[in-house]
């Protein structure tokens, strides 16, 4: 098989992908049914609402990140993901049936919002972390990269069948068959084969939570990927926000050119995920070249005299930025020990989706008082910045080789080849 695709030759992963394939297609149907109901049908085109909504999202993530992360090391992943999908499935089916009936209410959309933001903030960290227990360490920064491959993929596909199934049947359909959607990664689930996966020990006892911050606290490699997931989370990945002041501010497009901007964004993303899955090594070098690359693009995209030129720098951007965020999340996955895997990717998850609603109103605020441009450009001087000052940290570095330290303080080192420190000791691992 192609190094590519090597994760797919493990039966568990295959049949996981799979069901996430479809959900991921369903979930951006349900994301464009969810804009369209609340700006056409719940208010009166209210961007507020809808930004209550968002909020509502992906808050839990910030605020529930220490417990769901406690949640994903201490009970079976499998069973954590069967409830909440479930959960989730229902919450959809319910909406789905409120739409169709015409009771739907926006104060009742903002209680749905709540309760499925709660669900992805507990789904996540064992999500994330369940393909380490399928494959085998070699091929898991393979299986990262596909994962976010899928997502992108469904992508390019929800929006346009939400548009024709909202077109046909109205909003209720695309919640039907996004409801319909969470049932086959529940299949796909309960199909899995538990004597061919590897279960991380179960964490138990209190203090938990307080271990999980004690553990990122003594590692310098994993406290700098999350620095820089922060900044990029933060100033660089609002693309709906950036893409729309373009498109209708400095160009004068409407949404037919609006929503063409989210899928060249989808088709560099994808490239970028599939790039990433054929590496299948997470190093901190690709990270800081792809965010190095990033800034370069956003910059260029942010002076583009015209909405097609402005488009095609979109492909770079939605390709950097996806290498970047695909390398971060593997090599977190691959350097910690998995008996805090849940807790440290819950923190991750916080500190990149948390960044982005916390960004938003800054960059609002950048828009009206100097110009659409200026959303964009604060992207790239913001992750410039951060790269110059890791630069500059790492000059500092004592040395350029691994080395794990149990008894003296940890340092942060560099290298080129990634290491996973053994689950037995409490190894400090250096950066690459």
């Amino acid at each position: 098989m192609s190094p590519t695709f090597r994760a797919l030759e493990v039966r568990n992963y295959r049949l996981y992908f799979s069901g996430a394939f479809i959900s991921n297609i369903g979930t951006w149907m349900g994301a464009i049914a969810q804009n369209w109901l609340v700006l056409t049908e719940l208010t009166d085109h209210s961007s507020r609402a809808l930004g209550v909504i968002v909020g509502l999202q992906f808050a839990p993530f910030l605020l529930l990140a220490p417990v769901t992360g406690m949640i994903a090391d201490r009970f079976p992943k499998r069973r954590i993901l069967l409830l909440t999908q479930s959960f989730m499935a229902t919450l959809m089916f319910l909406t789905a049936i409120l739409v169709f009936t015409g009771t739907m209410r926006l104060w009742m959309m903002l209680i749905m919002a709540a309760m499925l933001g709660s669900a992805m903030a507990i789904d996540n960290p064992a999500r994330q972390t369940i393909v380490a227990e399928m494959v085998p360490q070699h091929s898991l920064a393979n299986a990262v990269a596909l994962n976010s491959a899928s997502f992108n993929a469904g992508r390019l596909i929800g929006p346009g069948v939400a548009g024709l199934a909202i077109a046909q049947w109205g909003t209720g359909m695309a919640f039907l068959l996004n409801a319909i959607s969470f049932l086959a990664v529940i299949s796909s689930l309960a199909m899995l084969r538990p004597g061919e996966m590897r279960p991380t020990p179960l964490v138990r006892g209190s203090g938990a939570i307080r271990e999980g911050f004690a553990y990122v606290r003594r590692r310098p490699d994993i406290q700098l990927v999350l620095l820089l997931v922060f900044v990029f989370g933060t100033f660089g990945m609002n693309f709906q926000i950036t893409n729309a002041l373009m498109a209708t501010t400095v160009f004068g497009k409407g949404p037919t050119e609006f929503g063409l901007l989210g899928s060249i964004v989808a088709i560099g993303s994808l490239t970028g995920a599939l790039m990433s899955a054929r590496r299948g090594t997470a190093r901190l070098r690709t990270l800081l070249l792809a965010l190095t690359g990033f800034t370069v693009s956003a910059t260029v995209s942010a002076l583009a005299p015209s909405y097609w030129t402005f488009a095609i720098t979109l492909v770079l951007l939605g390709f950097t930025a996806l290498t970047a965020i695909t390398t971060a999340n593997a090599m977190v996955q691959t350097r910690v020990d998995p008996l805090v895997r849940g807790r440290v990717m819950a923190l991750y998850m916080a500190i990149f989706m948390g960044g982005t609603p916390a960004g938003a109103p800054i960059l609002g605020w950048i828009g009206d008082t100097f110009g659409a441009r200026w959303t964009i450009a604060v992207g790239p001087i913001a992750v410039g910045l951060a790269l110059l000052g890791v630069a500059i940290y790492l000059m500092k570095s004592e040395n350029v080789r691994v080395s794990f330290e149990t008894q003296r303080r940890p340092r942060l080192l560099i290298d080129t080849e990634p290491v996973t420190a053994p689950v037995s000791e409490p190894a400090v691992q250096g950066v690459r």
